[in-house]
């Protein structure tokens, strides 16, 4: 994969340009503003490296904004997760602000726009509002209060901030073109009168300012110098622009530049949607690892530098485009087959029984011991025992009484290798009174310890197992797509039509090697010959599959003649 260099897109041509100008005197801003009330999604990583990788890149500083000036969804906790996942993806702010802090500087802006005759309070509801704004190349139906005396409209709005009136009675709205192009523009609402206790301010305001309205302002407060954005914000822009003309800035007025968000194939990353799917009980909560939150993709195993990594090789481009989810997996695999240690699962286990294995003198099955590699990318992670006895666990799908063709593994008369011990032969089956089997029985070779034929002979396939006497029960969690279709929603216009009911198959009755006992809560493992698997932070024994072996991707790309 080539990745292109961080100088070579838009973004940095047009930050690069402004420094080689003086604009901002070679100073470097950035910000990264999400709202908290949800948390982050895999959308959001490429905002987050965007700010701040265009900051890191030309010296400068990236802050974190919480932009809370909806108290109606918002909460302290949201906040918390928002800096606890910037850290997990390797992200320290300069400093953490909130909108909130400049609650009183942007009102008294908003006073300023009033005494300029540049805003009025509206009387009328919003649904009247809405209705009049009218629609591209329908104009719009100027409110009735919009010619208010500039201090009969300064006595109103300071009566609303006081409490006077009741919530959606009055709105203060920016006075520009009701026939302009740009919807934006026309007339839009700059504060709402909401009673509701704000998680920061708590009863201290009762009209609180919108987003278009606080947003340039936060900027300009904070000294942001490139106000760094995705396309829907495209149209946003002039009013961005306006709101700042008309004010005295404590500095210089910063640009505001559009890019193209991050969408993955057979995902949604809209906030209500996502919890939609929770309220609805089709997922378990925000870290449900079918969940395109960073939460979801952490529990689930995907490393952060992994995540970085495929944001950063996207690029930034001016045009939306849905990325394929298999390249984003593809980085998720390379990473942690560098790094994720081997060990043997059987996640639907069927019993094989030696009927020539050795006893002791006790009557006892001997149990052997195998030295195995840990992780044969990395010697460095050195090695393991893991016990060999006569009653071992196999895969139920590498065992078949009658073998289709081209099918290698563990069959009536045939030998197998099982990794890293022996070679054995099937002989026989046991059967249930539905006529299923049961357990296999087989012979093994002892010359062929640590799996190799003493003469040389071909086997074709290789097995993964466990030791039945020594096995730990585990439950494993095999994941689908949430969602069918690549975009979901295309056809019918709700993603939620698109969902598939097939997304995750829990299996109980897993069995593993003991080393697994020991794994870490939240390290990811390759369970050999099925996939990477990650242990779950908060039950035990838990293993959410990550991403199989095979790459997908690559597939693709072949196909398409890549």
């Amino acid at each position: 994969m080539t990745q292109p260099g961080p100088t070579d897109d838009f973004i940095h041509g047009l930050v690069r340009s402004d420094n080689e100008q003086g604009t901002y005197s070679g100073r470097v801003q950035t910000r990264f503003p999400p709202e908290p009330n949800g948390f982050l999604h895999i959308g959001h990583a490429k905002a987050i490296s965007v700010d701040f990788g265009v900051a890191q890149d030309f010296g400068g500083i990236c802050n974190l904004r919480l932009d809370d000036t909806n108290p109606d969804t918002e909460e302290a906790a949201y906040g918390e997760a928002i800096l606890e996942d910037l850290a997990w993806l390797g992200f320290t702010p300069a400093s953490v602000r909130h909108a909130s802090d400049y609650f009183e500087q942007i009102y008294q802006w908003a006073e300023e726009l009033v005494r300029q005759g540049k805003a009025y309070v509206d009387d009328q509801d919003t649904d009247t509002i809405s209705e009049q704004r009218g629609g591209y190349g329908k104009p719009g139906i100027a409110s009735p209060y919009r010619d208010r005396p500039i201090e009969e409209n300064l006595d109103l709005l300071r009566r609303m901030r006081a409490g006077e009136f009741d919530d959606g009675s009055r709105v203060l709205r920016a006075k520009i073109d009701m026939d302009a192009e740009n919807m934006q523009l026309r007339d839009p609402v700059m504060y709402r009168i909401r009673r509701r206790h704000h998680h920061r301010t708590g009863d201290d305001w009762c009209i609180y300012p919108t987003y278009d309205w606080a947003h340039g302002q936060s900027d300009a407060i904070e000294g942001v110098t490139h106000s760094l954005c995705t396309l829907e914000f495209q149209d946003n822009r002039p009013l961005y622009d306006w709101y700042l003309d008309q004010l005295p800035l404590p500095g210089d007025q910063p640009r505001q530049i559009e890019f193209a968000r991050l969408e993955l194939t057979h995902t949604i990353t809209s906030k209500r949607r996502l919890r939609q799917l929770i309220e609805d009980g089709v997922v378990d909560g925000w870290d449900d690892p079918r969940m395109p939150t960073l939460r979801g993709l952490r529990r689930r195993g995907y490393p952060a530098s992994a995540i970085v990594e495929f944001c950063n090789y996207i690029g930034v481009t001016k045009t939306n485009a849905r990325q394929s989810i298999e390249l984003l997996e593809s980085f998720v695999r390379r990473q942690l087959n560098a790094t994720a240690q081997r060990r043997m699962a059987v996640t639907r286990p069927i019993k094989l029984i030696l009927d020539d294995w050795p006893v002791d003198e006790a009557g006892n099955p001997v149990v052997e011991w195998f030295e195995l590699t840990n992780n044969p990318e990395n010697t460095g992670d050195g090695t393991r025992k893991v016990p060999f006895t006569g009653e071992l666990w196999i895969e139920r799908d590498d065992f078949a009484e009658v073998p289709p063709p081209k099918f290698f593994r563990l069959s009536p008369g045939r030998e197998v290798r099982l990794r890293g011990a022996f070679l054995v032969t099937a002989t026989s089956v046991e059967k249930d009174a539905d006529g299923a089997v049961i357990a296999v029985h087989a012979t093994h070779d002892p010359e062929s310890r640590g799996g190799n034929a003493p003469d040389g002979r071909k086997v074709k396939s290789t097995m993964h197992w466990v030791s039945a006497a020594h096995a730990v029960p585990a439950t494993v969690a095999l994941y689908d797509r949430l969602f069918t279709a690549d975009t979901p929603g295309e056809e019918t216009g709700d993603p939620l039509d698109d969902l598939n009911p097939d997304s995750v198959e829990l299996l109980r009755d897993a069995k593993v090697e003991p080393a697994l006992a020991d794994t870490e809560p939240g390290a990811v493992v390759q369970f050999e010959r099925i996939g990477y698997f990650a242990h779950d932070p908060r039950e035990p024994m838990l293993f959410h599959r990550t991403v199989g072996l095979r790459d997908e991707w690559a597939n693709i790309q072949k196909r398409a003649g890549k």
